[in-house]
């Protein structure tokens, strides 16, 4: 089935790295679909936001399982394969909370990546759900998540951290003490409580968090 995506890029022929941004089981919300865009376009990337759920007839799924999304990012990957602007070998995937935990996903030594003709080269993760079991990551990975963040637990990141080889690639773990989920996300600014879970911006730990990506995506894509 075909997805809509949304395409922002930096003026200039490039060939320019790029982000791939999943986004969350609640699906597009503003700053997923703007202010990231427009906040890695001025950091001179390519940016394809990957809408799961349009086309799909979905709204939600916090409360209901969720598709298959690994195959959305490669897709995405794919597409911006055929653009002259973009160079392929430097595209990072990035996703939040439940687009957060697809990106972990899609790049894990073992997965569905193995199968792919083209990779990742890095993998931003913000909040999402640690699963012990999931295996060493095949890209350099960042995981941001809030300490008080009772839906994706920082524990369970870290305990995942704790078992991965010696030769993994390097994963940075940022965990912001007394913070929440979706803590980069302004429109959750008054803060919000859903299905028992606490949802509220912190203006602090988002800058915090938005210059470890910046640095990591320097490191990993220049």
């Amino acid at each position: 089935m075909p997805l809509l995506g949304y395409l922002s890029r930096p003026p200039g022929d490039g060939p320019f790295p790029a982000v791939v941004i999943m986004h969350g089981c609640d699906h597009m919300r503003l700053s997923v679909k703007d202010l990231w865009p427009k906040r890695l376009v001025r950091w001179g990337h390519v940016v394809l936001v990957v809408d799961s759920f349009t086309t799909r007839n979905l709204k939600d799924t916090c409360r209901s399982h969720l598709p298959e999304r690994v195959f959305d990012a490669y897709g995405a990957l794919d597409f911006l394969s055929k653009s002259s602007f973009v160079d392929i070998r430097r595209v990072a995937l990035m996703g939040f909370s439940a687009g957060g935990t697809a990106t972990l996903d899609a790049t894990k030594i073992g997965g569905n990546e193995q199968l792919m003709e083209r990779k990742f080269k890095a993998a931003v993760a913000y909040y999402p759900a640690c699963d012990v079991n999931r295996g060493d990551p095949s890209v350099p990975t960042l995981i941001l998540i809030g300490e008080r963040d009772n839906w994706s637990r920082a524990e369970r990141c870290q305990k995942s951290l704790s078992r991965l080889r010696d030769d993994a690639p390097p994963v940075e773990l940022d965990v912001y003490k007394g913070i929440y989920h979706n803590f980069d996300a302004p429109e959750f600014t008054a803060g919000r409580r859903v299905l028992g879970h606490i949802e509220k911006y912190d203006p602090d730990a988002a800058a915090k968090s938005i210059r470890s990506v910046y640095a990591f995506l320097r490191k990993y894509l220049q």
